[in-house]
């Protein structure tokens, strides 16, 4: 998959070697075809040269001892590409291309000329052949062609079957790259990798089964520990809460202990819903609500609406529902009922005075909309454990963190936004 970052667009290595070769493969391409017809004319030219030599030879041997000089306008007439013409001063052989106009075709033609001094009954002449080298660059042009589309067909080949080899030998690679990005510790126990036999990739799967398996034993033991170390939390920290309220319950408390012991007990308070909501999320983690069956949204909101309005008295909060009669969902009724109440404790811990909450329930999901803080929230750590957005606020910075689960645990969805001053949290079912 190409992804985006820091503004550029990231591409495949498969991709990024293919273009090396592609840009390889086209300078070899401008490079090697002009250089094959420059050495194919070259060649063709010295093969001219050699045939008119042989021309040249063949009237040293066989004519220039028996022609005389009455016979050189007989000799010319019947010979047409070979002739001899008044001297014209050259000392020795000459090679040339030249056009001569053909009467019979109607148009130039190209030849290559061989001019050299000869003399008959001892006068000098120019001995002057040719040929005609249209055949030969008809043919050079035929050959560079043929030449020029067997380099395309076989870079076009080449890259294909790079491609294609390198699809299927770049697999595991890919595999192991896709478990490792859908990885999820809280739900992957084990992983299957394509086996192969290349010893770099087989490397990279072992590492990445015993990364995995390595990752979620630890996982496991650390959160086997949390969920045992409240379990045994439970019974001191209620009994250590019960003996502070006895306390608080004495007539002989000055106003000076009174406030000590009441700040102990709204500290342990803070401490029995630490415990409560560590054990919540071991649990949801642990798969231990995983009973579901018809639960009526609408109706845990108007049963637990009473409860939050006079929690929203204290700061003056208004809340207003709009629901349908009945909006049913697949969920564990108990994670609903959590669901519902760490979103009104968001929405009121997080509020000012004279501050507004919205709940709008219907059929495709839940929205929770409330006033506070006038700029956005920073969404990057929001739904992470302890994280607040507030350092200073009393809560213990796992609300969200248990939403987030209760959500992902029933596949839905949960998105933040900030829009009008309201801050919005959206369930789509």
């Amino acid at each position: 998959m190409e992804q985006a970052t820091n503004g550029k667009m990231n591409k495949k290595l498969l991709q990024k070697t293919l273009n090396y070769y592609f840009i390889y493969a086209v300078v070899i391409l401008i490079t090697v075809a002009p250089l094959f017809y420059v050495v194919s004319n070259v060649l063709y030219e010295d093969d001219a040269n050699e045939d008119l030599y042989a021309i040249k030879k063949q009237f040293d041997t066989f004519t220039k001892d028996e022609l005389t000089l009455k016979d050189i306008a007989l000799w010319n007439k019947f010979n047409k590409d070979v002739n001899l013409q008044k001297f014209n001063g050259i000392a020795k052989d000459s090679l040339f291309d030249h056009s001569y106009y053909d009467s019979l075709n109607k148009e130039n033609e190209p030849y290559r000329v061989l001019n050299a001094p000869v003399k008959i009954e001892g006068k000098t002449f120019t001995f002057s052949a040719r040929i005609n080298m249209v055949e030969k660059e008809n043919l050079i042009g035929s050959t560079v062609v043929l030449f020029i589309s067997l380099l395309v067909l076989l870079i076009l080949g080449f890259l294909f079957i790079t491609k294609y080899i390198s699809s299927k030998l770049w697999l595991p690679f890919y595999v192991a790259l896709d478990k490792l990005e859908q990885f999820e510790i809280d739900k992957t126990t084990s992983v299957n990798l394509i086996e192969n036999t290349t010893e770099e990739f087989d490397r990279l799967n072992n590492v990445t089964v015993k990364l995995i398996h390595k990752n979620s034993s630890i996982y496991n033991s650390q959160r086997e520990f949390i969920e045992n170390a409240a379990h045994e939390l439970q019974t001191p920290i209620a009994i250590f809460k019960g003996k502070i309220e006895n306390i608080l319950q004495r007539k002989d408390l000055n106003q000076e202990q009174f406030q000590l012991i009441d700040d102990l007990n709204n500290t342990t308070s803070r401490l029995v819903k630490l415990n409560k909501n560590l054990l919540v999320l071991s649990k949801i983690e642990s798969n231990s609500f995983y009973e579901k069956q018809q639960v009526n949204i609408s109706e845990i909101i108007n049963h637990q609406i009473a409860f939050f309005n006079e929690q929203a008295k204290s700061k003056d909060i208004e809340i207003n529902i709009e629901s349908s009669e009945k909006v049913i969902v697949s969920a564990n009724p108990f994670l609903v009922e959590i669901l519902i109440n760490n979103l009104f404790i968001n929405t009121i811990n997080h509020n000012v005075n004279d501050g507004q909450i919205n709940v709008s329930v219907t059929s495709k999901g839940i929205l929770f909309s409330n006033t506070g803080a006038l700029i956005p929230l920073k969404t990057e750590k929001m739904f992470e454990r302890f994280s607040k957005s507030n350092p200073s606020s009393k809560g213990n910075g796992l609300g969200l963190s248990i939403i987030k689960k209760i959500v992902d645990a029933n596949s839905w969805s949960i998105h933040y936004s900030f829009k009008d001053r309201f801050h919005n949290f959206e369930i789509s079912f």
